[in-house]
């Protein structure tokens, strides 16, 4: 541990950081439609400033005010200290005050997460319910509600240079936005030394944290040691830094809207996992198709948005491998299926077969794999994939649905000879976790139709044919729309 630099005398006024944080939230309009503000409030310099600006209207004037405070119960007596001080200074203000208290420890190692990661999300997840049942309360819509943070200019250039040193995409580079959806952070310009001549300006005490001081940890390290080096060499560096993320900012909202494009193009949900089309990303250049990749996988998998970029890298590396499977973070597992990349939850159910009995007419239910009727014909020759005539005086009813057996073989429809079913099914590029559960209808030891691929010659429709029945495949959930015919 190093001795910490004393903050920097102020030589502003009191107004001024009432005047930065009302013209930052004016330029991003963060407060324009908003009935309800949810201040999120930890009892430090930043977040009780914050809760100054607002229960005294100088942000959002006539918006419902109230607070949320979040006891992570990692510090003990400190941590139920600073609960105390922000239900008291609430009480003074005449805020309303909520108080979550969690076990933040205790989630980071369920949930794989290290601490910061754990209490960040945990206290956005308490925010974002916070904020919508005081909409509720309100009587109106949740856009209309905005959750208030206090991270402030010091914030945002340790964050730019935590990641620079730690590595980073241009992406992370940009470091904290001003808005994000509903959360908002008007002193996202002002400096602490702004904050902290504010408060001492009314007379308005805080709480510190003592971590804070810890310079063995890296954003100590960056807020006590790093910046003061570089800001004494070059006093200009918060200007130069805020405006090197502006310009980040700019290119990556444009790269940004491209990939959302591609990814709305190039993939699909099936179920709970998303499909990519490997060729489709393939025409894309690298640094596109691992964006594309990126905004995807986030879309359908929110708490996977601090993807590590090595896996990234190796989703897009991977496009060009028929074999490639990787677990991911966020308990996420990639597999190449055929011209197709699959992500989905690493304990995702397989899907399961129920076996029974076709009558004529009559119907199957098939569990994960949909149903399965007997009908009258439509007059036409159906041939598939999901719908087949067949012959029903070449058949003994009931016929039997179940899966796949060893050494099944069948003599597909407008093919000379037989063929292992194994083979046909790798063939039309059925994926190897649908193989065991593709409906195989079966007239005694004979494969009359293996659903959505192909049906037995010696079953089809011909000249001869004196009655007709439809087999109709209702195919839903688990994947199983991914069988072609």
């Amino acid at each position: 541990m190093v001795a910490l630099p004393a903050v920097a005398p102020y030589s502003g006024s009191m107004e001024a950081l009432s005047d930065i944080a009302r013209a930052t939230a004016d330029r991003h309009g963060m407060f324009a439609d908003a009935s309800v503000v949810v201040v999120m409030v930890s009892g430090g310099a930043d977040s009780v400033a914050l809760l100054r600006l607002l229960a005294e209207g100088a942000l959002a004037p006539g918006a419902a005010v109230s607070v949320l405070h979040v006891n992570h119960q990692l510090r003990g007596d400190a941590s139920d200290g600073d609960e105390a001080f922000v239900r008291s200074l609430c009480d003074t203000l005449g805020v309303t005050c909520a108080v979550v208290s969690h076990d933040v420890a205790g989630y980071a190692v369920s949930a794989g997460l290290n601490l910061e990661d754990a209490g960040r999300r945990l206290r956005y997840r308490f925010a974002d319910e916070e904020l919508d049942a005081r909409c509720a309360a309100a009587g109106v819509p949740r856009s209309a509600g905005r959750i208030a943070v206090a991270h402030t200019a010091d914030d945002r250039l340790e964050t730019f240079l935590s990641r620079l040193v730690s590595g980073s995409g241009a992406t992370g580079l940009i470091s904290i936005a001003p808005v994000r959806g509903r959360v908002v952070r008007p002193l996202i310009d002002a400096r602490r030394s702004d904050i902290v001549s504010f408060l001492d300006a009314l007379g308005q005490d805080w709480r510190e944290d003592a971590t804070n001081a810890d310079t063995s940890r890296e954003r100590s390290w960056v807020r006590h040691v790093l910046l003061p080096v570089i800001e004494e060499r070059a006093p200009a560096f918060e200007q130069v830094a805020r405006r090197t993320m502006q310009v980040l900012a700019e290119d990556d909202a444009l790269l940004q809207e491209m990939a959302e494009a591609f990814a709305r193009d190039f993939a699909h949900q099936d179920g709970g996992a998303l499909v990519f089309n490997r060729p489709a990303l393939r025409t894309l250049s690298h640094p596109m198709a691992r964006r594309t990749l990126r905004t995807g996988i986030v879309r359908t998998f929110p708490d996977a948005s601090r993807m590590e970029f090595e896996h990234l890298e190796a989703l897009t590396t991977g496009l060009a491998d028929d074999a490639f499977a990787r677990d991911l973070s966020s308990g996420l597992r990639a597999v190449a299926e055929y011209d197709t990349l699959r992500i989905s939850r690493k304990d995702s159910a397989l899907p399961v077969l129920a076996q029974g009995l076709l009558h004529c007419p009559g119907s199957v239910d098939l569990g994960d794999a949909g149903t399965m009727q007997v009908v009258e014909t439509t007059g036409s020759v159906a041939t598939g994939p999901d719908r087949v005539s067949i012959d029903a005086d070449a058949v003994s009813w009931p016929l039997v649905v179940d899966g796949p057996r060893e050494g099944d073989r069948i003599r597909p429809f407008g093919l000379e000879g037989t063929k292992k079913l194994s083979d046909l099914l790798v063939d039309v590029k059925v994926p190897q976790r649908l193989r065991a559960v593709t409906p195989v209808v079966r007239d005694s030891e004979r494969v009359v139709w293996v659903a959505g691929v192909r049906l037995a010659e010696e079953c089809r429709v011909t000249d001869a044919t004196e009655r007709v029945v439809d087999i109709v495949w209702h195919r839903h959930g688990m994947g199983t729309d991914e069988l072609t015919g």
